[in-house]
């Protein structure tokens, strides 16, 4: 998602905010994984969204994933936005791609 006024032909990276929370910009120095046409989470919402769907036992539903663009049945969690949604695969394999970075300190919520 892209921060208010931003210039389509001139996109910086402080412009691109997650798609769940709507405040971690790429530019500020947390952790970001980026999905299917520009979609974003951050650390922080990859946190909860692990937490709550991999660790909980969550019940599945329909729906449509932000960062995959797929629409299966799974356990999905929503951010802030009503229609960011990020299914059990993608929070998965965005948490795997953060533990693997040297980058940042980020492991599995426990």
């Amino acid at each position: 998602m892209h921060r208010d006024g931003t210039d389509p032909e001139n996109v910086q990276l402080e412009d691109i905010l997650c798609d769940f929370c709507s405040e971690a910009a790429w530019a500020a120095g947390s952790p970001c994984i980026e999905g299917h046409r520009g979609s974003v989470i951050c650390g922080k919402c990859l946190s909860v969204a692990f937490v709550s769907i991999v660790t909980c036992k969550v019940e599945e539903q329909e729906a449509e994933c932000v960062m995959c663009l797929e629409k299966r049945t799974t356990p999905v969690w929503k951010g802030l936005r009503e229609e960011a949604i990020i299914c059990r695969r993608c929070v998965k394999q965005s948490s795997g791609v953060l533990q693997k970075s040297p980058d940042y300190d980020w492991s599995k919520p426990s």
